[in-house]
């Protein structure tokens, strides 16, 4: 089997994965390790998360990662997984439509079958979100760019609406159906885990839609009863992570002592799981 068809076969797999009511759950991973911890926990895909991804890389969040460095922890990670893959590649790495097929096709090399491409802005003294018609020829230069590759890649419209403060659900529905028009696969709305407003987007929303989770979010199973089709962590776990770290850290200065490290994963099953990996 080629490159191509083994990305084409699991970029098929993993746009299965996403049924409404029986929803695809993703605990984003920022590294190979986390990724093959996140696998061998049982997860049918794995995603990545720019946050995660940018601490990692020694960069803050919000389109300050070069495109080289995030799809190159994107190749490490496919290359310890078997499971499908999808690429947080936030604003696409690109200023036009020649960059974003750029970014497309570095993904594809990458190994993943699947992207979240979202509308905020993060420049200086720029509006928090993109106009509707700018991103949605965002999003059909990343559809073009897979299907001239091949690859039925996995497109996630992410629309910031609610997590920036940029408008409600009027606004949100009417950028998701400009996204999917033109070429998006999926809409994925982070800030907002109310069960009404939920349900109003799943009504309201012809295709799969992500919901972001984190503490105190409704549990998968009541999201899965509404109609959510995917479920994120986001960054979440990797905050959660450096909490530790923070904290085992403020101890050992502090006290001397290590009782926040009980629990922790032991360096032999860690070692053999990463022995396993690929």
């Amino acid at each position: 089997m080629t490159d191509i068809e083994r990305l084409r076969d699991s970029a098929h797999a993993f746009r299965a994965l996403h049924v409404p009511g029986r929803p695809l759950v993703l605990a984003n991973a920022w590294d190979a390790v986390t990724a093959r911890i996140v696998e061998d926990a049982g997860a049918a895909a794995v995603a990545t998360t720019s946050a995660g991804l940018a601490w990692a890389r020694g960069v803050a969040d919000g389109d300050r990662l070069e495109r080289e460095d995030a799809l190159a922890a994107v190749a490490r990670i496919t290359a310890v997984v078997r499971v499908p893959v999808s690429a947080d590649i936030e604003s696409g790495y690109a200023s036009d439509a020649t960059g974003l097929g750029d970014t497309v096709r570095a993904v594809l090399a990458a190994g993943a079958v699947g992207v979240n491409i979202e509308d905020a802005l993060y420049e200086e003294g720029a509006g928090p979100l993109r106009p509707v018609a700018e991103q949605a020829e965002r999003v059909a230069a990343v559809r073009a760019a897979a299907d001239a590759a091949g690859v039925p890649l996995f497109v996630n419209a992410r629309i910031d609406t609610y997590l920036r403060g940029a408008g409600g659900l009027e606004e949100t529905l009417e950028r998701a159906a400009a996204f999917l028009a033109a070429g998006a696969d999926g809409v994925f709305v982070p800030g907002t885990v109310d069960l009404a407003t939920v349900k109003a987007l799943v009504e309201g929303i012809e295709g799969p839609l992500n919901i972001l989770v984190g503490p105190g979010a409704p549990s998968v199973g009541e999201l899965a009863g509404l109609g959510v089709a995917r479920i994120s962590a986001g960054s979440s776990i990797a905050a959660a992570a450096h909490a530790l770290v923070r904290r085992a850290a403020r101890e050992l200065l502090g006290t001397g002592t290590c009782e926040s490290l009980t629990g922790g994963f032991d360096y032999a099953g860690l070692n053999a799981l990463m022995g396993r990996a690929g």
